[in-house]
C-alpha cells in the first residue's frame, strides 16, 4: 500500500494513496467484489432453502431475508449514487431504514425464539436500540460544519 506523506511537523499521519484494488472499480468501472458477494449470498440462500424444504416457515424466512437483502443492496447503491439534495434522497433513506429494520426484527425474532427469557430480552433490547440508532442517524442527526479548523496538537 502506497502512503502519501503527511506534512512535516503538523502531526498528521500519512494517508493511503487511492488504489483500485480495495473493492473499488477498476479503470473500466467493474469490480468483481459485487458479483462474488451476490453469488455467495445466492448460493447460501439456495443451500438454506434446500435444508429447510420440510419447514415452510423456515423457507419463508430464507426467501424473505434474501429478497430483503437484494432490495437493501439495490437501495444502498441508489442512495450512494444520488446527488445530495435530490428529492429521492428521503425516499431512499426511508427504504434503507425500513429494509434494515425488517432484517433486524426478523433475525432478532429467530434468535430470541430459541433463547431463554433473559437472553431474549437482551436480544430484543439490542434490536430496539439498533433500530432507534439507525432512525436517529438517518432522520434526526444533522452534521454540523466546523467554522474553524481543529487546533494543531504539534504546536505546543
Amino acid at each position: 500500500m502506497d502512503l502519501k506523506p503527511g506534512r512535516e511537523g503538523n502531526g498528521q499521519r500519512p494517508t493511503p494513496a487511492p488504489s483500485a484494488s480495495h473493492g473499488k472499480p477498476d479503470s473500466d468501472g467493474f469490480s468483481w467484489l459485487q458479483p462474488l458477494g451476490l453469488a455467495f449470498l445466492t448460493f447460501n440462500s439456495v443451500v438454506a432453502l434446500y435444508r429447510s424444504r420440510s419447514d415452510p416457515w423456515g423457507m419463508a424466512f430464507v426467501l424473505t431475508s434474501y429478497v430483503d437483502l437484494l432490495l437493501l443492496f439495490w437501495c444502498l447503491r441508489r442512495f450512494e449514487s444520488t446527488p445530495e439534495g435530490s428529492p429521492n434522497t428521503g425516499i431512499l433513506k426511508m427504504a434503507v431504514w425500513s429494509l434494515s429494520t425488517l432484517l433486524t426484527v426478523m433475525f432478532s425474532y429467530r434468535v430470541a425464539s430459541i433463547m431463554p427469557l433473559p437472553v431474549a430480552v437482551v436480544v430484543w433490547t439490542m434490536a430496539g436500540l439498533t433500530i432507534a440508532a439507525g432512525f436517529y442517524a438517518f432522520f434526526i442527526y444533522k452534521e454540523k460544519e466546523r467554522a474553524t479548523p481543529p487546533p494543531n496538537a504539534s504546536k505546543v
